[in-house]
């Protein structure tokens, strides 16, 4: 159960991925489950760090989510700047695409915020 609790996002995604198209849970839900689901990628998916080590080398280690850094607090800073100034946005770009994970996050991330504002401007126009 530990593992499952782990991956709760992913569960996520793939059911409001099946059902997304049917329309049968409303806007208003689909909206607040892409909500969650765009969060548990930015900041809490198990994924590695790719922040920039001294040596000019990726770091392997352990981070959650793909916006935050792993256990060093430089890499924590590093991540940030990378999505606040602007200059640094390739940067950031080139280690959303590093590894595995990191790919599936992103592209989930993307699905899940284009969802999202989709559930947004249904559940406006019906309203």
């Amino acid at each position: 159960m530990k593992g499952l609790q782990r991956y709760w996002g992913y569960l996520l995604f793939f059911g409001l991925i099946t059902t997304a198209w049917t329309w049968r849970l409303g806007p208003v839900v689909l909206g607040i489950g892409w909500t969650l689901v765009t969060a548990y990628f930015l900041f809490q998916a198990p994924v590695f760090c790719g922040a920039e080590t001294r040596a000019g080398q990726l770091c392997r280690n352990n981070a959650s989510g793909i916006m935050m850094g792993c256990s060093y607090r430089q890499h924590k800073w590093q991540k940030l700047k990378f999505a606040v100034v602007p200059r640094r946005w390739r940067e950031l770009n080139k280690g959303l695409w590093a590894s595995g994970g990191k790919i599936l996050a992103t592209l989930s991330t993307i699905v899940a915020i284009l969802s999202g504002i989709i559930s947004t401007i249904l559940a406006v126009a019906a309203a």
